[in-house]
């Protein structure tokens, strides 16, 4: 259980000077040239390349074994390159040793000393340095104010909640002042409602220190919500890297889509004049490839809208795909409804606010699914 004191208890920021210069014109601050990472015959990250601003928050996103951790921990100088190189406002670090990379880290576990008291596992990476005693405690003082956690220093691990502990360690990572912050997926041991405080503690913690910050996450909200820009990873390559807007709303492949929020997927073939030929359906999009190629299509559930079935007319105006089908069942979620529609042998998911009343709709219902031509995805299918 989260101590509720400890998180009415006002975090204290120091007095930092938050540069105003907008994070894509700001100088390279980290650089990624070509790094990979080999065990033995198995390429686990490949020929990797990324650039963070100095001051950004950049999330590594994908699914287990996609090399992101690996990633994290070759910038850290936990895990040695293959090939490539990192580089640090210009200068190439890849053979440095961890401790003169001036990098804060936090780990999924938070490796907290359990012999020790908070304050002295948030003392250890000063006194490593040979800070002067009085220098250590106020650096302490200061740190376990930024995470509220002022009245814990004499506690030790084992008398904290789980995210009590996930402070400790971004406290003992801010410490030390570092020039670059790395998070893997600190988050990930906190109950849902913990986790979403954390996001938001993080992220203003992150902008008032003007961090450069790499995050670990296999959760595309964390993803989404905390960050400048994303790097989507599979299978040990960099497959996307955007602002989190365009990494949703223009993912550049099918795997990109369904990994990053919820989709339905289609199969279909285009046909003259742009026409999307789905089973016995007509499809249309923005943007599609020539005639006769074979397509993957992609529907956001929360972007169709469902009508009681007026016999297949559509809205003055409406300019989208309209889809007749039968409710075949609705999942109650809190703050949605989902509905699934047979729609011809094809399921199609549909999402919708919850709102007081009765339910709108009744399972064996027809009804009519609409959508926008420029929601509807379209990703030539590899051969």
């Amino acid at each position: 259980m989260t101590n509720l004191a400890v998180l009415n208890e006002p975090a204290v920021h120091p007095t930092v000077h938050i540069d105003p210069t907008p994070v894509n014109e700001r100088p390279d601050h980290l650089v990624l040239d070509l790094v990979e990472k080999r065990y033995g015959t198995s390429t686990v990250v490949n020929a990797l390349s990324l650039t963070v601003k100095q001051g950004e928050f950049v999330a590594l996103l994908g699914p287990s074994g996609c090399g992101k951790t690996t990633t994290l921990r070759m910038i850290g100088g936990l895990v040695p390159v293959s090939a490539g190189r990192i580089l640090v406002q210009g200068a190439d670090i890849t053979d440095c040793p961890p401790h003169h990379r001036d990098m804060g880290l936090v780990f999924q576990n938070y490796a907290l000393f359990p012999h020790l008291t908070v304050e002295r596992n948030v003392a250890f990476g000063l006194e490593m340095r040979r800070c002067s005693r009085g220098e250590i405690a106020q650096r302490v003082r200061d740190a376990l104010a930024m995470v509220r956690l002022s009245s814990y220093g004499s506690r030790y691990p084992r008398e904290l909640s789980g995210g009590q502990q996930q402070r400790v360690a971004l406290a003992r990572a801010l410490v030390i002042r570092p020039s670059i912050l790395l998070l893997d997926e600190p988050l990930s041991n906190l109950d849902a409602k913990l986790r979403e405080e954390m996001r938001l503690e993080i992220r203003d913690i992150q902008r008032t220190l003007g961090l450069t910050t790499l995050f670990v996450t296999h959760d595309q909200v964390e993803a989404l919500s905390m960050c400048d820009r994303v790097a989507v990873m599979q299978q040990g390559s960099l497959v996307q890297y955007g602002a989190p807007i365009d990494i949703y709303e223009r993912p550049n492949r099918p795997f990109i889509a369904e990994f990053v929020g919820r989709t339905n997927k289609l199969h279909g073939l285009v046909r003259d004049h742009g026409a999307i030929a789905v089973g016995p359906h007509i499809l249309h999009a923005s943007e599609t490839p020539p005639r006769g190629t074979a397509v993957t299509i992609m529907v956001r559930p929360h972007r169709i809208q469902i009508h009681p079935f007026r016999g297949g007319a559509r809205p003055e105006h409406f300019r989208g795909n309209n889809l007749h089908g039968t409710l075949t069942r609705i999942t109650y979620v809190g703050d949605l409804f989902q509905y699934e529609i047979d729609v011809g042998g094809t399921l199609v998911q549909v999402e919708k606010p919850t709102a007081t009343g009765p339910q709108p709709f009744a399972t064996g219902e027809d009804v009519q699914l609409e959508w926008a031509f420029q929601d509807t995805l379209v990703f030539e299918e590899e051969s």
